[in-house]
This record gives structure tokens, C-alpha cells and sequence, in this order.
């Protein structure tokens, strides 16, 4: 176990009682998070209020029959709601540091409020990072350590939800096959491919339910997108992209393409999420692919049992000081299954992954 120190040239000599810590990436899914089902990210808080070790959560599928009209008989015409359940199990995550009394004496910054600090910033990247890895898992594993069998399976299981590239037609049923189909030249994210990915989610089987409208920007039925940096910097230079932007600005200050999002194309607001991780390699030529994320409603759950919260701790006679942080939860990527059990044959229930050129900037 090790104890902190002062830095070198943190000792008391000119430096005032101030510390700066190292700019931390701001958590950019907190404002899809929210209790309804019409949250991209369905948080449930039960637990927090009785004791248990999981939460189900209610996954519905969108309403697709047409009206029953005139006096025609609505009794036997009924539409299957194909409700199903998903149960997040959770688990506890905690850090700490600890801090000797005589090193808080020499040093010119409170260690122990810095020590807070860091570890609130610690649990803000672990809840951003876990739900980077559900967006991207494998039917709950996540996508580094599946294996090429668990990633054939998801494949076949989620064929109306993934697209490789620009064409459909680039499919296969083994993972890495597809990824092999990536161009550098024809499979770059474009506003296409975003409206093709959107068509895919709104034609799917068990479709994908967009989301209701919220206050500004998106005004109707929409999607989110999630894509990492290299992905949105090949849609920002699309050449249909770069023209509608063009136009966008020329009939006034509020653009449409810019509106409470990165980017929006087709009602898909497009955020850049730059710790979503490349896969080297893998394309044709052994080029570097990335994922994005469409999400609808109910795209991942979060199961909270305790909330973050900070510790404090004595130890060795008092002289030295224990601060962790902890907190009882998980997330997931909502799953549904399509066989006879709610676990059989799954499919990603509010996500339509997308796979493209990623090749580093020169």
C-alpha cells in the first residue's frame, strides 16, 4: 500500500493555498440519462431505497399495426406489445488514497480536499468509460475480450442493426470478415451512411424507438449518435456535408446542423466522443476501423444501489488520513431476446452499431 507524498516543488515556499488539477474529459452522456423509458440511458434507482443485488428493467418494443378504423372489430385485432425484461446485476466500485499528516504540514495544497477532488474525477471517468464499453459489448462482454465466436454470434443475431461501412451489402456473418470490407476510400462516416443508419434502426425488426422530443434543438422524433473523433472529422470534410454546413450559414446565424449537438444530419444529433477507442489493423489493407453508436430509447440501463459517495478514515494513531470513494451500480447495454426465453438470442435493444474507415491523421 502507498502513501502520498508532496510532489517535489509543492512544498510551502511561494505557492499560494490553490492546486490545479489536469483538465479531466467532462462526462458527455449525463444529459441522456434520465428515469423514463424515453431516456437513451434509463437509470433505476431502486435499490437505493431496498435492499437487493439486481434491477429489472421493462424493455417495449414500438407499436407498429395500423388503426382499426369505422366499425370495423378492434376485439382480435390487437397488436402484441412483445414486452420483455432485462435484469442488471450490480456491483461495487471503489479507490482511494492516503495521506500522511506531516506530508498535509509540508505541502503548499491541501492534499486531502485534492485527494476528493481526484477521486470524484476518478469515479466521473469510470461511469464514462463503462458506458463507452456497454455502447460497444457483445452481448454483456465487453468487445476487447469477446471472443471471434462471441462476435460472430452478435453479428448474426443483431443483422438488422449493424452496418459496416457505407453499403449494407458489406455484412457478413463472421466479424472479421466484415471489418475486412472497410474501405479507406469508399467506407469513411458520411451523411449517408448517418441516414442509412437511421433508416436501419427505423426498419429493424422490433424497430428501434427514437426519441421524444426534448427542449432545444432536436424538435421532433429523433436519434443520438456517439462517434469518436476520427469518425466525425470524415463527416465534417463529406463534400455534401461541407455544402449543407454552406448553406446552413448563409440563411442566418441559427444553424441547423448545430443545434444542442456536435452536429446534427437527418434529425440524428451527431456527438464526438473521442474516448471511444480505434481498432487497428482489421480493415481492408490492414487499415484502422472505428464503431459509432445510433441509440433510440432505452439504449443502455443503469442500476444504481448507492450513489457515489466519499469516505473518510483515520489510520496508524491518527496520523495519517484514508479519503475513498464508492459507490454501488452498474451499466449495461440493454439486451432483448428474440427466442423462446428473454435471454436466447439476443439483440441490442435501443443501439445500431455502425463500423468505418478510421485511419490516423498523417
Amino acid at each position: 500500500m502507498a502513501d502520498t507524498s508532496a510532489a517535489a516543488g509543492l512544498t510551502v515556499q511561494q505557492w499560494d493555498d490553490k492546486y490545479f488539477m489536469e483538465a479531466l474529459n467532462a462526462n458527455i452522456f449525463m444529459p441522456f440519462m434520465g428515469t423514463k423509458e424515453n431516456s437513451v440511458i434509463q437509470v433505476k434507482t431502486d435499490l437505493t431505497k431496498k435492499p437487493g443485488d439486481s434491477v429489472t428493467f421493462a424493455l417495449v418494443n414500438k407499436l407498429t399495426n395500423t388503426a382499426t378504423t369505422g366499425s370495423n372489430t378492434l376485439e382480435g385485432n390487437e397488436e402484441d406489445l412483445t414486452s420483455r425484461s432485462f435484469k442488471v446485476t450490480v456491483d461495487q466500485y471503489r479507490h482511494a488514497v492516503r495521506v500522511p499528516v506531516l506530508e498535509e504540514q509540508f505541502s503548499a495544497i491541501p492534499l486531502r480536499n485534492a485527494g476528493k477532488s481526484a477521486l470524484l474525477d476518478w469515479n466521473m471517468e469510470l461511469t464514462r468509460d463503462k458506458i463507452i464499453t456497454a455502447l460497444g459489448s457483445i452481448n454483456g462482454v465487453a468487445y476487447a475480450s469477446a471472443t471471434s465466436t462471441q462476435r460472430d454470434v452478435w453479428m448474426v443475431d443483431n443483422v438488422d442493426r449493424v452496418l459496416i461501412g457505407a453499403l449494407k451489402s458489406n455484412y457478413s456473418a463472421t466479424h472479421a470478415t466484415a471489418l475486412a470490407n472497410l474501405d479507406n476510400t469508399a467506407d469513411k462516416l458520411s451523411p449517408a451512411a448517418v441516414s442509412l443508419m437511421k433508416r436501419i434502426a427505423k426498419l429493424a425488426t422490433s424497430r428501434i424507438r427514437p426519441i421524444k422530443p426534448r427542449k432545444g434543438g432536436v424538435t421532433s422524433d429523433s436519434f443520438f449518435m456517439f462517434a469518436p473523433s476520427l469518425l466525425v472529422r470524415d463527416l465534417s470534410l463529406d463534400t455534401v456535408f461541407v455544402q449543407a454546413n454552406r448553406e446552413a450559414r448563409n440563411r442566418g446565424k441559427s444553424n441547423p446542423l448545430f443545434q444542442g449537438a456536435d452536429y446534427i444530419w437527418d434529425n440524428v444529433a451527431i456527438f464526438e466522443v473521442e474516448d471511444i477507442d480505434p481498432v487497428p489493423g482489421v480493415g481492408a489493407g490492414n487499415i484502422q476501423v472505428a464503431p459509432c453508436y445510433l441509440c433510440g430509447a432505452q439504449a443502455l440501463g443503469i442500476a444504481w444501489a448507492k450513489r457515489p459517495q466519499t469516505i473518510e478514515e483515520e489510520f496508524d494513531y491518527k496520523d495519517k488520513q484514508g479519503i475513498a470513494v464508492r459507490q454501488w451500480y452498474e451499466i449495461r447495454k440493454m439486451l432483448f431476446g428474440t427466442g423462446t426465453a428473454d435471454t436466447s438470442d439476443l439483440k441490442d435493444h435501443g443501439v445500431v452499431t455502425g463500423w468505418f474507415a478510421a485511419v490516423a491523421d498523417a
